[in-house]
Parts: C-alpha cells; structure tokens; sequence
C-alpha cells in the first residue's frame, strides 16, 4: 500500500507543478496543447515501443485486453439504458457522447503514469490503449458518423460535416487508426517482442531518451488544463447528463472490471488490481474531440472530463487501498 500511496504522491506532484506552470503562465498560452502534442506524437509512441518490445505479447493481448474491452461496453450500455429513461429529450448522438464519456478512459495521458508509477509497469496500460485505439474508436466513430447523418437528414442536426458513403467512410475511419503514433509504436513494439529483434545500440538510447518525456509531459500539460475550468454550469442544462455519465465512469465501470477480473477471467490478486484500477480512469480528452467534430454533446464531454478527473485519482487510491 505504501508504493501505491507513492506511487499517486509522485504523479500529484508532477500536476501541481504543471497547474503551478499553467497558473503562472510562464510558458505562454499553447502550454498546453504543445505538451499534450509532445507526448502523443513522439515520446508516447516511444514509451510503448520500449514497454512492449520487452513484454510478454501473450500477456498484453491477454485477458486484460477483454476486460477492458467488456467493462467499457458494459458502462456504456448501462448509460444508455439509464438516459433512454430519464433523459428522453436528447438527441441519438448527444446521447452516444455522454456514454463515451462514461466509458473511454484516458490510458495514455493518465493510464501510462498510473500503471507505470503505481502499478509497477507501464505496459499493463498497453491492453486499455490497444482496445480504445483499435477496437472502440473504429466502432463509435462508425455510430457516430451513421447517427448525425440521420439527425442531419430528419433536420435535427445542423452539423457541417460532410458525410461519405459506407466504404469511404470505413476505410477513412481504418485510415485514421493505422496513423494513430499510439497505434504505430504499440505495433512496432509487438513484432519486436514477437521476433525478439533488437535495436542498434545508439537507436536504443535514443528512443529511451525521448520516451522518458512523456509521462512529465503528459502530467504537466494535465495540470496545465486544470487552471480556470468551471464545470456543471447551470444555464448550459446538462447537469444531470454530466453527473449521470461522472457516475457510471467513475463506481459501474472499475465494479463491472472487478467483477470480470475476479468471477469471470480468475485473475490473480495482482490482475484484480489492475483492471480495476485501469476501469477507474477518468475519461479521456478523446471525448471531446469527437463531441467538438460531430457538433454534439459538447457541455457533457468537456464537464464529464473535468470532474472525473479530478475526481478519479481519489477513486483510485480507494480502490487500491482495498485491492492492494
């Protein structure tokens, strides 16, 4: 427990140094999305070529990846199922937004720090990213695309995105997660484990080098983010949809994890632990993204973001604290 209470004390610290840089504004004012693009485009990418490429590819593809991918349904389907009932007046795609947020987790911004620091290894956050990039992303931007074109149709959405046809929408949507750098570095480190090649020695040093940059890269420009959000704004209407999908995320999603790791795939202690920890991240910016592309769900994906991340590491010491 005490490496667990460590583990969070450290990434704490790297975000209030980052809310500190972000409160001063002693970087300027693109801190943060130039932190954020850091990370995602080059020291990530080679934080998990170097984490896969010395892991077991058997493990990374293992029953980790399936709880994550079945937890994640799991709390999305209990949203909807919820909203369809007590949130009867939104829109189909408003209300996909708000599942994703309940349900698609921040693994690389958060998930590499949390497994790295406090679980003792970044690549068990390799399965959640894997799922999310390669299996989850394909299918909600594919719901998506289908369900504003229908609202934009029937004169409910005044969305400007153009919309294509069933293969170029598809092959777009597959184009879009091969030059993922998240996916390209996770695949690249998968053939190196599978083959056990390795790098020349100078290449290897290098791209140590660069991966170390991500994790303060992630976490500061997370702290950076923090400075001057205001959410559950009263006049914007959507404060039940954000508390509704903070709620799923952050009790139904670790719980339906638990209960997959534990009575269903039969991990071990360690396993549990793992998977319900990773289930209690908060959700990922990536929500936002897809609300502000799509024009829809806009006020529940920034405020869900915000209040489950502030909330989620104290979720997640607890839940460490009973598992561990």
């Amino acid at each position: 427990m005490a490496q667990v209470l460590s583990g969070f004390f450290i990434i704490w610290l790297i975000i209030a140094v980052g809310y500190g840089v972000g409160k001063a504004g002693v970087l300027g004012p693109n801190a943060q999305p130039v932190l954020s693009r850091v990370a995602f485009f080059v020291a990530s990418p080679a934080l998990l070529f170097n984490t896969l490429s010395s892991s077991d590819v058997f493990l990374v593809l293992g029953p980790q990846l399936w709880i994550a991918t079945l937890s994640a349904g799991v709390a999305a389907g209990c949203y909807l199922l919820i909203a369809r009932f007590v949130q009867t007046q939104r829109k189909g795609s408003e209300r996909m937004i708000a599942a994703l947020s309940a349900s698609l987790m921040n693994s690389a911004n958060l998930g590499l720090p949390i497994a790295a620091y406090v679980l003792g290894d970044a690549s068990y956050a390799a399965p959640v990213i894997l799922f999310q990039l390669a299996i989850y992303t394909p299918i909600y931007v594919f719901i998506l695309d289908s369900q504003t074109a229908k609202e934009a149709r029937q004169g409910l959405s005044d969305t400007k995105v153009v919309r294509a046809g069933f293969w170029r929408s598809l092959g777009r949507i597959l184009g879009t997660v091969l030059r993922n750098p998240l996916i390209i570095g996770s695949a690249f480190g998968l053939v190196f484990s599978i083959t056990e090649w390795q790098l020349w020695e100078p290449l290897d040093e290098s791209i140590n080098l660069i991966a170390g940059a991500a994790i303060p890269s992630m976490l500061m420009a997370f702290g950076i983010s923090l400075v001057g959000s205001r959410p559950l704004d009263k006049k914007h209407g959507r404060r039940r949809d954000t508390l509704l999908a903070s709620a799923v995320k952050l009790l139904i999603h670790p719980v339906a994890a638990w209960l997959l790791s534990a009575y269903v795939f039969q991990l071990d202690t360690e396993g549990i632990l793992v998977a319900t920890v990773l289930a209690s991240l908060p959700t990922a910016q990536n929500v936002f993204v897809s609300a502000s592309r799509y024009n829809t769900g806009l006020i529940v994906a920034r405020d869900t973001v915000l209040i489950t991340t502030i909330l989620a590491i104290p979720a997640m010491i607890a839940v460490a604290g009973l598992l561990a």
